[in-house]
């Protein structure tokens, strides 16, 4: 499991740089494009996919978690976000969650 990134969407913002609490994105230069660095070492937190605005960065879901092959984005409005979900033969699917009840049980 791990991320892509769709270098024609990055903006090479820096955001997802920031928010990476395994520190594996970078850029090369000012302004460049973001990349990761080691994509085995991702643990999937998505927090990366939550922070960019631009739909740059997918995470793959591998048939490790059941997600065989499919890839997700996340889009964000007001407090909802929507995971955008499109499984390996392009059927897509739309969760979206109330950020502000989130963690509730």
């Amino acid at each position: 499991m791990s991320i892509r990134i769709n270098r024609e969407k990055c903006t090479g913002c820096g955001k997802c740089i920031e928010v990476c609490p395994g520190t594996l994105l970078f850029k090369e230069v000012e302004g460049s494009k973001a990349f990761i660095k080691y994509p085995k070492e991702c643990w999937g937190c998505t927090s990366c996919l939550k922070e960019c605005k631009f739909e740059a960065i997918s995470y793959y879901l591998g048939a490790d978690i059941g997600g065989n092959g499919s890839i997700m984005h996340v889009t964000e409005e007001g407090n909802e976000l929507h995971w955008h979900i499109t499984d390996a033969g392009g059927n897509k699917k739309i969760i979206s969650i109330d950020r502000t009840k989130a963690n509730s049980y």
